[in-house]
């Protein structure tokens, strides 16, 4: 009985602690998997199977000359454990006497800094390892810039391997007054530097023998002590994402969701955002029943005394301290995809629980974490950071990232891979967000094609140069004309002579180009015409767009199929030969990609078929009922 009401005791005490998250982070071989391995093994965390196994390891793979080598309990991967070095984030949860623990390892290798930004996304603290014996490293000044840009106000600078330096005061000193040069520029300020050495164990759990002349915290002391940023009450407004709109019966709705800042009460009047519907609190649900107040990080739902129409993804707050409603911002992006940034292309942009269309309207600059200097960029590569201008296809209600994490980060996703390319803070709304709005127009598409007495469309042609498309795109509008229907050609060409003659064939100019080319479609659209559109338009995103513009039912994609061979022995522009010559770079079908439709509406096969045939099988399904 006795044994049970201990571990109840326990229990009880282990739920009342509060969590830390911190990250460790720094260049390659500075130290992060043994401070950790060393604080487990210290913490006496670990079973007696994991403690054999680290016995067997650091023998058989270790580096340590047949001692414990603490850094195999975090470095899980085999690759990791072949090269020495983390690759991949490795999190491990431990706990004193006073707190809990989440630690993330993160990579220091340049090309995995969006594995270092996954890990640092929500953590408390950072701890900056620095090599006693290398000072101040680009990786350092790298993972600090993250710090600061993801919202992490705590930095813990671990300059580790001071056995390796005699336990110098003066190399300390050094490497303190260079870094906190270096993080005020930043704006870091809340910064406490300790000198260690996680292999021997100095300064980690108890204050070193062999540094007298450091008086300060302990690493773990430090850990233990640091205030959270979330159990402090703050003034900060309340805000819930709704994650469930909970309907179990008729008689009970309610939305559920995480706090993600301030408290409310019942009887407290909300706005429920971006409709801006307001109403009273009328119940709060817990986890164990009804409660008169909801504090921050709390998962709660609220009901309400009006029903009004609130859904998955919106956003409830206080009435009179609602957050900005917008669709076009300025944030920051890390590059997290294979393939680049192209302003202009048509990405998913997940805030909260809200998922809704996005694009780079224009990049601003990227910036050099090394030098923090801002340079000039067409796109962002890998592991790249910029500032950029976004537009989404609806208005979202936000915070600025560096006011709450939560409603102001957010992840950018590839509509076709559905893959994670990017994540995002965002600055603040442009101000033409708020000052260009929609004008009501009383002569719509339905009127403009009524008159016309004809059912508007967008048919797209698209194909490799040479196949066949102008002079596809010439016949259906010739045999359109002749039934008297009201038409328009967009040809590649004679486009880029007016509209886009700014724009070159580099990837990013080529989005630009098929982006415009869809929204003067579209206006072509609602003024009741059937617009011909004639582009190699090579990206499957791009003439995804182009549909997503037109709406339902109102887009053709016709794929103008013709084998690369047999495009080059047509050539009527000569084109193919510069390019194999070198004379024409980005070039599609030689040195630039050309995406074929997955599921185009027609299939014209050029090799097999006539131009004239394909023009009157194509009229006959566009004029389908």
């Amino acid at each position: 009985m006795s044994a049970i009401t201990n571990l109840d005791q326990y229990l009880e005490q282990q739920q009342h602690k509060d969590l830390l998250r911190f990250i460790t982070c720094g260049s390659v071989d500075d130290g992060k998997s043994t401070l950790i391995g060393r604080l487990l093994y210290e913490s006496k965390v670990l079973f007696e199977d994991q403690l054999g196994q680290l016995e067997a390891d650091s023998r058989k793979i270790g580096t340590q000359g047949g001692e414990l080598d603490f850094a195999l309990l975090v470095d899980g991967l085999a690759a990791e454990r072949e090269q020495g070095i983390t690759i991949d984030v490795a999190y491990r949860f431990f706990a004193t006497d006073k707190r809990k623990f989440i630690v993330a390892d993160t990579p220091g290798h340049e090309q995995y800094t969006r594995n270092m930004v996954t890990g640092a996304s929500t953590a408390d603290l950072a701890v900056i390892l620095i090599d006693a014996r290398q000072g101040l490293l680009p990786q350092t000044r790298r993972h600090s810039y993250l710090v600061s840009l993801l919202g992490i106000r705590q930095v813990l600078v671990a300059v580790n391997k001071m056995d390796l330096m005699g336990y110098s005061e003066d190399v300390f000193n050094r490497i303190e007054a260079d870094y906190r040069a270096f993080a005020g520029q930043l704006g870091l300020t809340d910064i406490q530097c300790i000198p260690l050495s996680a292999l021997k164990g100095d300064n980690l759990l108890e204050p070193s023998a062999n540094m007298p002349w450091y008086q300060g915290p302990c690493l773990l002391q430090h850990l233990e002590s640091v205030p959270l940023e979330t159990a402090q009450p703050g003034n900060a407004a309340f805000r819930l994402p709704v994650q469930w709109v909970n309907r179990p019966n008729l008689d009970f709705r309610g939305y559920s969701g995480n706090v993600a800042a301030g408290s409310i009460r019942v009887g407290e009047r909300i706005r429920a955002l971006p409709s801006g519907q307001q109403s009273r609190i009328s119940g709060i649900l817990g986890m164990a029943g009804a409660q008169e107040e909801a504090i921050c990080g709390q998962a709660v739902t609220l009901t309400l005394e009006d029903e009004i129409d609130i859904s998955r993804g919106d956003l409830i707050a206080l009435a009179d301290a609602p957050p900005a409603v917008a669709d076009q911002f300025e944030a920051t992006l890390v590059w997290m995809g294979g393939e680049p940034l192209l302003p202009g292309r048509p990405y998913l942009m997940k805030v909260g629980c809200r998922t809704l269309g996005m694009s780079c309207a224009s990049l601003k600059h990227k910036i050099n974490v090394n030098t923090l200097e801002q340079l000039a960029a067409k796109t962002l590569e890998l592991n790249e950071i910029g500032v950029c201008n976004l537009s989404l296809d609806q208005p979202i209600a936000f915070d600025a990232y560096a006011e709450n994490r939560d409603t102001g980060g957010f992840i950018v996703i590839d509509r076709l891979s559905n893959q994670t390319v990017a994540a995002g803070m965002l600055h603040f709304a442009l101000r033409r967000a708020q000052n260009v709005h929609w004008q009501a127009i009383d002569v719509n598409r339905q009127a403009h094609a009524a008159l016309k007495g004809q059912t508007p469309r967008i048919l797209w042609l698209t194909g490799l140069s040479g196949a066949g498309k102008s002079t596809i795109a010439n016949l259906v509008e010739r045999k359109l004309h002749a039934l008297g229907r009201h038409t328009y050609l967009l040809d590649g060409d004679n486009v880029r002579h007016g509209l886009n003659r700014d724009l070159g064939f580099s990837e990013a100019d080529r989005v630009e180009n098929i982006r415009r080319v869809a929204e003067v479609a579209r206006l072509m659209l609602d003024a009741g015409l059937i617009t011909l559109v004639s582009f190699i338009s090579p990206f499957r995103a791009e003439r995804e767009l182009a549909r997503s513009l037109a709406g339902e039912g109102a887009f053709l994609e016709v794929f103008i199929d013709a084998p690369l061979a047999l495009a080059e022995q047509r050539d009527p522009k000569g084109l193919y030969q510069k390019a194999r010559r070198g004379e024409l770079k980005n070039f599609t079908g030689i040195d630039s990609p050309y995406e074929p439709p997955l599921a185009p509406d027609i299939h014209v096969d050029t090799g097999s078929e006539t131009a004239e045939a394909a023009a009157e099988r194509i009229v006959e399904r566009l004029l389908m009922p």
